[in-house]
């Protein structure tokens, strides 16, 4: 294992291999059984003022906020309150559930069947609008269900809004109330809060976007929309102190919070790699309990090895730099446990090969991948997004180059032709998508949208 001085060197050269100190950046810590071994701002807290991130700086956190949703949820069934399998009907007597038992455990681990308002075509317009909660609801609250609930795993952020409301239900207080008063206080988690974009929040950042020219300031968004799903601000400070937390008794007791932690189980015995506001994964045999955040202006991740006692919270003002962050994150986890990243070797595949694996590959009812082939090297793409380099590592696996811990594995059948392709994208379940005899389309190489991932 290395020493802190030196970990701490390497870390600094991996953060500036990510960032430059002229544009949006990143605040970074770095702890191991309490103890900070990296702790650094890095880059512009806000560009127009010409002003450094400090590690001190607050940083909207994203979907990050959901381990506090589901942690505070675990509160209230501390406090007998609620019980995991009850209905969400016994809280909100209104809400359609279409003849099914949505649970708040269904809530908790995206098995609802609930449809995401975020992926709702008519949301991208409205993200200025101030809305209630109860108005928030109705607008996602009659879509159709997706799958009946246990059944399959789609992230999804209504699941988090309704659990903000039930927790509203229960307590009387505002989900911000509830979070200040019996999670942000009780650790002494001075610098974190619900985030408003009109209340004056001390080093707060500012958060950017990439334009055609180069960054711009965010996009407006009321932050009455992510709600309990991704209204949380902090410093990596508190994000500190709120780790070192989930060790003790301090919310709830551990056995309860281990809850959590645990994958959760569909009704066919898959493994979702999610718990209660975590996912679940694994680094040379070292468990990560982890989440990103992804919100206008801002990309985040934090991840905790509890075999270990380590933490490393990555934030960044920067949307753009979601794959980078993810990246730079277990790079930097794998440094401190003393097993660095090795990136996959590549190797050399017959352009006949290659050129079996083009086509319009079927993910699911809305979303094609397109497979095409430019000098004996292969692009993956979505339907609206620019083509992603891809690098063989053997003749039917494929990474990512922009992140390769993102591969596409493709399946034959038994006559040895392509049949689909299977996506492991980092912290999701892999993903089956089936070749199709469409044609490529025309315009495939030449996209010029932005990437929105797979």
């Amino acid at each position: 294992m290395p020493t802190s001085h030196d970990l701490s060197i390497v870390i600094d050269d991996l953060v500036k291999s990510a960032f430059t100190q002229d544009e949006p950046g990143v605040a970074v810590i770095v702890t191991q059984a309490g103890e900070v071994i990296y702790r650094k701002g890095y880059g512009m807290a806000n560009l127009e003022l010409g002003v450094q991130i400090q590690p001190d700086m607050v940083f909207r956190l994203g979907s990050i906020t959901k381990q506090f949703t589901a942690v505070a949820i675990l509160i209230l069934l501390e406090q007998g309150k609620l019980a995991l399998d009850d209905s969400i009907t016994k809280f909100l007597p209104d809400y359609p559930t279409h003849d099914h038992l949505i649970t708040i455990e269904h809530l908790l681990t995206h098995t609802s069947g609930i449809k995401s308002y975020t992926t709702i075509p008519e949301w991208w317009s409205l993200q200025t609008k101030d809305f209630t909660v109860s108005e928030l609801i109705d607008f996602f609250k009659y879509q159709p269900m997706q799958f009946a609930p246990g059944k399959q795993w789609i992230y999804n952020n209504s699941g988090y809004i309704l659990l903000g409301a039930i927790i509203e239900k229960i307590s009387g207080l505002t989900y911000g109330e509830f979070i200040q008063q019996h999670i942000f206080d009780v650790l002494g988690m001075k610098h974190s809060y619900y985030d408003v974009a009109q209340r004056i929040i001390p080093q707060r950042v500012c958060g950017y976007q990439t334009g055609a020219n180069g960054y711009l300031n965010a996009n407006y968004l009321s932050m009455t929309q992510p709600y309990a799903a991704g209204s949380l601000a902090a410093n990596v400070d508190d994000l500190a102190i709120w780790d070192a937390a989930l060790y003790k008794n301090k919310l709830v007791p551990q056995k309860t919070l281990q809850q959590a932690f645990t994958t959760y189980k569909l009704i066919d015995g898959s493994l979702t790699n999610y718990g209660y506001g975590w996912f679940i994964s694994d680094y040379e045999g070292h468990r990560l309990v982890e989440h990103s955040g992804s919100i206008n202006g801002f990309s985040t991740h934090a991840i905790r090895v509890p075999d270990d006692q380590i933490f490393v919270a990555v934030l960044s003002n920067s949307e753009s730099k979601g794959s980078v962050i993810q990246q730079l994150i277990v790079k930097i986890v794998a440094l401190t446990i003393g097993k660095p990243y090795q990136e996959p070797q590549a190797v050399q595949v017959n352009s006949e090969i290659l050129a079996t694996y083009t086509g319009v590959y079927q993910l699911n009812e809305a979303l094609e991948i397109i497979i095409t082939c430019q000098q004996n090297t292969l692009f993956c793409q979505g339907k609206s997004s620019t083509p992603q380099e891809l690098i063989a590592i053997s003749p039917i696996e494929f990474i990512f180059k922009s992140n390769s811990f993102s591969k596409l594995q493709f399946i034959k059948n038994t006559e040895g032709t392509v049949a689909g392709v299977e996506l492991h994208i980092r912290l999701k379940p892999p993903e089956v998508a089936k070749k199709t005899a469409k044609p490529l389309p025309e315009s495939s190489s030449t996209k010029e949208k932005t990437s929105t991932g797979l």
